[in-house]
């Protein structure tokens, strides 16, 4: 039996804001999104992280990796659904998610240290 295989979609770390999340860094998201992606396959999964920035080739990186291979799951990162002037982009990533890979199933971490539970959530019994 194949591989499940995940595509984790989230906001590069570097152009992030976290000026509301005191302690949080680049490099620290980045290490629990590796540390996340290493566990999912871990569990079992073909997992796959897709870092796309905030507007100039989001769309065009999405679409690349949404069509590069078949997907079961695609994780839609924190990142991209807050702060709320992320909307647009975020709507444009879901709507690209559901034009190409109408078969998955979409997965909301909370954070980035949630992703694996994220998809786990949606496993058919």
């Amino acid at each position: 039996m194949a591989k499940k295989t995940v595509l984790a979609i989230g906001i590069e770390p570097s152009l992030a804001d976290f000026s509301a999340f005191p302690g949080l860094t680049p490099e620290l998201v980045r290490n629990f999104i590796e540390a996340q992606i290493e566990r999912l396959r871990v569990l079992g999964y073909d997992a796959e992280s897709c870092l796309i920035d905030l507007g100039e080739t989001a769309e065009a990186v999405t679409v690349a990796a949404l069509t590069s291979r078949h997907l079961d799951y695609v994780v839609i990162g924190a990142g991209l659904r807050e702060p709320a002037e992320r909307l647009l982009l975020f709507e444009k990533i879901i709507n690209l998610v559901l034009i190409h890979v109408p078969h998955v199933r979409i997965c909301f971490n909370t954070t980035p240290a949630d992703t694996a539970e994220a998809v786990q959530r949606w496993i058919k019994p």
